[in-house]
C-alpha cells in the first residue's frame, strides 16, 4: 500500500500493524513447519501431504502372455499360391532354464490294479508338465510327472488328474506368485524392479507377467478380504483413518486422487486376546458416504481424527466418537519447535503426563484401566481444561496458539472419552500405524493405474497387514494361501486367516 492510501489515524494505523504482524508470524510459522515435516524426524512428520500414500499398483491392459508368444511366418507358397501375408501367433512351448533344479512329483495311481475289471495296469506313457516356484534365495522348477497305466485285460487307462494351481493353467506356483505379491506390497519393490532382479537369476519374467499374476493374485485373495470386513465390524471399538491414494486419469492427461481407508480391530492394549485384524477399502472419493457403507451394521466405538465426514455416522447413536490426543498433541509439538513458546512446552508437559499413566496400565483387564485412569487422569485432564480455557483468553483470537488450544476444547468430549471406557485408547495411533507400511512406498509408486487396481491393493494389503499383526510371516502365510485355496470350500474361507492358518500350520514363521 502507497504511503499516500494509508489513514491518519493512529488506532486505526495499530490495527493495521498488529493484522500484518500477525499474518507475517503465521505465514513464517507454516514455512517452519512445512520444512520440518519434510526433512525433521519422522516420527514427528505428521504432514497429511508428505505422509500420504503415493501408490503405483503397475495395472497394466488385460492382455494376453506377450513373454509366452511367438511370431510364425506363413509358410513357403508356390509361384502360383500367392501368400496372404498373415501372420500366425503360436504359443511358445514353456521351457526353463536348465540350470535350476528340479524337483520331480510323480502322481501315480494308488490302485494296483484296474479299478473297472481288476486287472494288471502296464505303463503306457506319461504326461509331464512343469512350473516355475521360488525358494526365498532361489529358483526352482517342480517336475509333475502323471504316469499313464493301461489295463492289459480292458484297455483301460489310468492317470492321476492334474493338481490344481493357484492360477489355472498358469506357469507361477504358490511360492512365486507370493514372492511377487509380497516385494511389491510388503517390501515395495515396483514390478519393474522385481523383472530385473529376476533377470539377474537368469529367469525373464516380463512385467506384464508379473502383472497379471498380481491382478490374479486379488482375485484369489478378495473371499479372504471380504471376510475380514464382518469380523473387524464385530468389534467394540474400530480404529480408522484415511489415506490418498493418486489414480490414473486418462481422460484428463492426468490423476486424480482417491482414497485408501483402513479399518482395525485390535483390543489387544485392553487385554483382550481376539486376533487383530486391519481390512482396507478404496474408493474414488472422500465423501462422507464411504465410511458409512464400509461401517454399515457396526455399532461401538469409533476411534478416529476429527474429519468431518465422520459426523454423520454419530449422528444415529449407534456409534460413539471417541478422539486422538496425538492430534491435538501436534499442534502444540509444531508451535514449539517453531518457537520455543513456554505455553507450548507446559501443553506438552500436561499432556505427556497423561501418556505416562497410559504407559503403565497397557495390556491390563479393562475394569482395570478404566479405574487407574479415573483415579489418575481425570484430576490431571479437569486442570488441563481449566489452563487451556485460562490461556485461550490472553492470546490473540488469530494466533496459531489459539487455534491448537480451540481444537483441544472444541473436541474435548471426545478427547475425554477414553478416560470413563477402558476399551477406549488415548490416541488413534493403531489405525496410523496400519497407515504407516502403505507411506513407506510413496517415493516408489506414483500412481494407482485405475480404480481397480486400488481395489487390488486394499485386499493385499488387509491380508499382509492382518499377518503381520498376528506375528506371522507373511510370505510363508501367502504362501500357504495360494497352495490350499483352488481347492478351499468358499464356505469354510475362515479356515485361511493369519491366525487360523498357523493353527494349522506350526511351521510357519513368526514375522519379523
Amino acid at each position: 500500500m502507497p504511503a499516500t492510501a494509508l489513514p491518519n489515524d493512529i488506532d486505526t494505523l495499530k490495527r493495521m500493524l498488529v493484522s500484518r504482524d500477525e499474518t507475517i508470524a503465521k505465514l513464517v510459522a507454516e514455512i517452519a513447519r512445512l520444512k520440518r515435516w519434510q526433512y525433521g524426524r519422522s516420527s514427528e512428520r505428521m504432514s497429511e501431504l508428505m505422509d500420504q500414500l503415493q501408490l503405483a499398483l503397475g495395472d497394466l491392459p488385460e492382455t494376453a502372455d506377450e513373454s509366452l508368444l511367438v511370431a510364425e511366418a506363413p509358410a513357403d507358397t508356390s509361384p502360383t499360391q500367392p501368400s496372404n501375408n498373415i501372420t500366425v501367433l503360436r504359443r511358445r512351448p514353456r521351457a526353463f532354464p536348465t540350470h535350476l533344479p528340479r524337483e520331480t512329483i510323480v502322481h501315480a495311481p494308488t490302485a494296483c490294479g484296474c479299478p473297472h475289471c481288476g486287472g494288471q495296469l502296464r505303463t503306457l506313457g506319461e504326461d509331464i508338465s512343469e512350473t516355475l516356484d521360488y525358494v526365498p534365495g532361489y529358483f526352482k522348477v517342480h517336475r509333475h510327472v502323471r504316469p499313464k497305466l493301461a489295463c492289459r485285460t480292458c484297455s483301460h487307462i489310468e492317470q492321476v488328474p492334474a493338481p490344481s494351481r493357484p492360477i489355472t493353467r498358469g506357469m507361477a506356483d504358490a511360492g512365486l506368485l507370493a514372492q511377487v505379491v509380497v516385494a511389491k506390497y510388503a517390501d515395495h519393490t515396483p514390478l519393474y524392479r522385481q523383472e530385473q532382479i529376476y533377470r539377474r537369476a537368469g529367469v525373464q519374467l516380463e512385467r506384464a507377467t508379473l502383472a497379471a499374476w498380481v491382478r490374479e493374485s486379488s482375485c484369489l485373495l478378495e473371499p479372504l478380504s471380504n471376510a475380514l470386513g464382518p469380523y473387524v465390524r464385530q468389534a467394540e471399538k474400530i480404529h480408522t483413518d484415511d489415506t490418498p491414494v493418486p489414480v490414473l486419469d486418462p481422460g484428463r492427461g492426468k490423476t486424480r486422487t482417491g482414497r485408501l481407508w483402513t479399518y482395525v480391530r485390535d483390543d489387544r492394549p485392553a487385554g483382550s486376546r481376539a486376533p487383530p485384524a486391519v481390512w482396507y477399502q478404496y474408493s474414488p472419493d472422500r465423501k462422507s458416504e464411504r465410511p458409512q457403507k464400509h461401517l454399515q451394521g457396526f455399532s461401538g466405538i469409533l476411534q478416529a481424527d476429527a474429519y468431518i465426514g465422520y459426523g454423520a455416522l454419530y449422528r444415529g447413536g449407534q456409534i460413539v466418537e471417541a478422539g486422538c490426543w496425538a492430534h491435538a498433541r501436534r499442534k502444540f509439538y509444531d508451535l514449539f519447535k517453531h518457537e520455543p513458546s513456554p505455553i507450548a512446552q507446559e501443553a506438552l508437559a500436561r499432556i505427556g503426563a497423561l501418556y505416562a499413566i497410559e504407559r503403565e496400565i497397557r495390556g491390563c483387564a479393562v475394569a482395570l484401566r478404566q479405574s487407574a485412569r479415573q483415579q489418575q487422569a481425570a484430576p490431571l485432564l479437569v486442570s488441563l481444561k481449566d489452563w487451556l480455557e485460562q490461556v485461550l483468553a490472553t492470546v490473540s483470537v488469530k494466533s496459531e496458539l489459539a487455534k491448537a488450544i480451540k481444537y483441544t476444547l472444541g473436541h474435548w468430549a471426545a478427547l475425554t472419552r477414553y478416560c470413563d471406557d477402558g476399551r477406549i485408547e488415548i490416541d488413534n495411533n493403531t489405525a496410523e500405524r496400519s497407515i504407516r507400511p502403505l507411506v513407506l512406498g510413496r517415493r516408489n509408486y506414483l500412481f494407482a493405474g485405475s480404480d481397480g487396481g486400488g481395489h487390488s491393493a486394499a485386499v493385499i494389503y488387509s491380508l499382509i497387514s492382518t499377518a503381520r499383526l498376528n506375528d506371522v510371516e507373511p510370505f510363508a502365510y501367502l504362501r500357504a494361501v495360494f497352495e490350499r485355496i483352488a481347492d478351499h470350500p468358499i464356505n469354510q474361507i475362515d479356515e485361511l486367516l493369519p491366525w487360523r492358518l498357523d493353527l494349522l500350520n506350526e511351521s510357519l514363521p513368526k514375522a519379523a
